[in-house]
């Protein structure tokens, strides 16, 4: 699998021809925006920098949309969502929808916009093993210290921070503090995560 970080919150995962786009960018959002093919959406927040469907209608691909709590399974990937509360953009509490993805036998959550410090008992109760989880980090979402605190009681194997590079630091920090080269992308199987623990990943945009 190839994961890679369009923008803050936008993430792409590519296993063979198959490529899943998580909170793509809207043409109407300010944040940096990409555009591709894309065979599955997952979209958090209904919000500009998340919900950008449309960005990833490209050649024969339409996205199948998932956009909100529910059971999915689309081409051999199944999908989880979970409701949980966001604050981004400094608005009124949002529904976010926080994700449980496996894709080439790799399970991932994608914690979206949350402002909850905490995910609800129900999706605790489905939470078996992550093997990525990706947090986000900023005065819209989670402080470092809450992002890093909900990461630890996830036990996730490889945490990818997500939002304001200046943030992404802090969290670092709070990991633990030591140096982590930037990557442009991260490329791994499941046997490359044995072994690991929390280990902190940064993606650039």
């Amino acid at each position: 699998m190839i994961i890679t970080r369009p923008s803050k919150y936008f993430i792409k995962l590519q296993a063979g021809d198959t490529i899943v786009a998580v909170n793509p960018v809207s043409k109407e959002s300010k944040e940096k925006s990409a555009r591709f093919g894309a065979d599955i959406a997952l979209v958090s927040l209904n919000h500009p920098d998340m919900n950008g469907v449309e960005t990833l209608q490209f050649g024969e691909k339409i996205p199948y949309t998932v956009n909100g709590p529910g059971e999915y399974e689309i081409k051999g990937i199944f999908a989880k969502g979970f409701a949980s509360k966001s604050n981004y953009s400094k608005s009124d509490s949002k529904l976010n929808t926080v994700y449980f993805l496996s894709m080439d036998n790799i399970s991932m959550c994608f914690l979206g916009a949350i402002s909850d410090t905490k995910l609800s008992d129900e999706a605790l109760e489905a939470v078996d093993e992550i093997d990525i989880l990706f947090v986000p980090v900023s005065s819209d979402t989670l402080s470092p210290q809450e992002a890093y605190k909900l990461a630890v009681s996830l036990e996730a194997k490889i945490i990818i921070p997500l939002g304001e590079d200046t943030d992404i630091k802090t969290f670092n920090k709070e990991a633990g503090g030591e140096k982590v080269e930037t990557q442009e992308k991260l490329t791994l199987k499941k046997k490359d995560l044995d072994g690991k623990e929390g280990e902190v990943v940064i993606l650039s945009i």
